[in-house]
């Protein structure tokens, strides 16, 4: 499937949140049971307000899938309909969907934390998490320059490599956690309160970025200063001069309007992060499910995944249009001295491989690069 194309999780999860033993799966609802409050009604195919509907009265099983992201624009609104329409749709309403988007929570940890109480079936979130609950090697997805494009992630992550991501969470976290599939949140890029094209542009000059260590050390590497703001907080810092710049895909800080502020109106297209968010269940409850059921919910996985990419991919190029009209100014990425940038992110890469004994598992993302 080629195509043209968070608040931070400001670190770790608190111990009690994530310490201790696995989660509760949760159950299924007896037939007829009422969904969590909240929201409007939605049409299964489109993104709606707020929650979905009741469960279906002939449910055997009543499913809650969450993001953090309140727009109803953002890809990830696309991708849990899409879940929501395929389930219900191939299981003939036995198993029934409640779509959450931002009601269960804005923050990332607090969904990780709903999903580990069983208060919600499924989410999507950032791997960062895991750094602090003993799976250091998700934090590879967090690698500056790791993919070249669109398509050398999605060849990456639908093969070999992702593979072997998910059999290590599930191993690691002794199958707290299983990633059902890998959606995207685009591309990220610089935008700030001045043009660059090079990292001595950036010398002396703070950036709102993620709080993964091997992120921290590339904007260090090119003179910056990483600076944590919440991303709920970020439209205002950039308004007051709190922060210099920010880094971020066009769709999220477009919906945002960070582009309208002083601080963020000038962007480079530095492609520094082809973003992998995931779309995560306890697999305890997975592995509890019958056969037949796992079949709905994998069909469903499948849908979904190619649907938040498809929206993804197409959004690219629309909010870069709209960022544009807004006012916005583009250094684009052939303008950029990216070896340059590259050269700072290559030894970080080496060093964070070596570290956690992922060496083989970037050469064959190195690999896989223009193929």
């Amino acid at each position: 499937m080629k195509k043209k194309l968070s608040l931070l999780l400001a670190g770790a999860l608190t111990a009690v949140s994530l310490a201790g033993c696995g989660p509760t799966p949760p159950a299924a609802a007896p037939a007829g049971s009422a969904a969590p409050a909240g929201g409007d009604a939605a049409a299964p195919a489109a993104p709606a307000g707020g929650d979905t509907a009741a469960p279906a009265a002939n449910a055997e099983l009543n499913l809650i899938i969450a993001s953090n992201q309140t727009s109803l624009d953002n890809p990830y609104s696309y991708g849990m309909d899409k879940f929501k329409e395929v389930v219900e749709d191939v299981s003939g309403g036995k198993i029934s969907v409640t779509v959450h988007k931002g009601t269960l929570g804005e923050n990332e940890n607090e969904l990780i934390e709903k999903l580990e109480m069983g208060a919600a079936s499924m989410v999507v979130a950032s791997p960062g998490f895991m750094t602090s609950i003993g799976v250091p090697e998700v934090d590879i997805f967090s690698l500056n320059y790791l993919f070249d494009s669109f398509d050398h992630w999605e060849s990456c992550l639908d093969g070999e490599f992702g593979d072997k991501m998910k059999q290590t969470v599930i191993d690691k976290t002794n199958n707290r956690f299983r990633i059902m599939a890998y959606w995207s949140s685009s591309v990220r890029d610089y935008y700030g309160k001045k043009d660059i094209t090079k990292p001595d542009d950036l010398k002396g000059m703070t950036i709102r970025t993620q709080s993964s260590q091997v992120q921290q050390d590339f904007w260090k590497a090119c003179g910056a200063i990483p600076t944590s703001v919440a991303w709920g907080e970020l439209y205002q810092a950039l308004q007051q001069g709190v922060v210099d710049s920010a880094e971020n895909d066009y769709t999220s800080f477009m919906l945002k309007e960070h582009h309208k502020t002083d601080n963020g109106k000038h962007i480079a297209e530095t492609h520094h992060d082809y973003t992998t968010r995931l779309l995560l269940m306890s697999g305890q409850f997975y592995d509890s499910l019958t056969d037949e059921q796992k079949g709905w919910i994998d069909q469903g996985v499948e849908a979904c995944t190619a649907e938040e990419r498809e929206v993804v991919y197409r959004m690219f190029k629309e909010s870069k249009e709209k960022v544009i009209a807004d006012g916005a100014v583009v250094t684009n990425f052939e303008d950029l001295d990216i070896d340059a940038f590259k050269a700072l992110a290559l030894p970080i890469q080496d060093k964070f491989a070596a570290d956690n004994n992922m060496t083989a598992e970037l050469e064959m993302i190195r690999a896989a690069a223009g193929q």
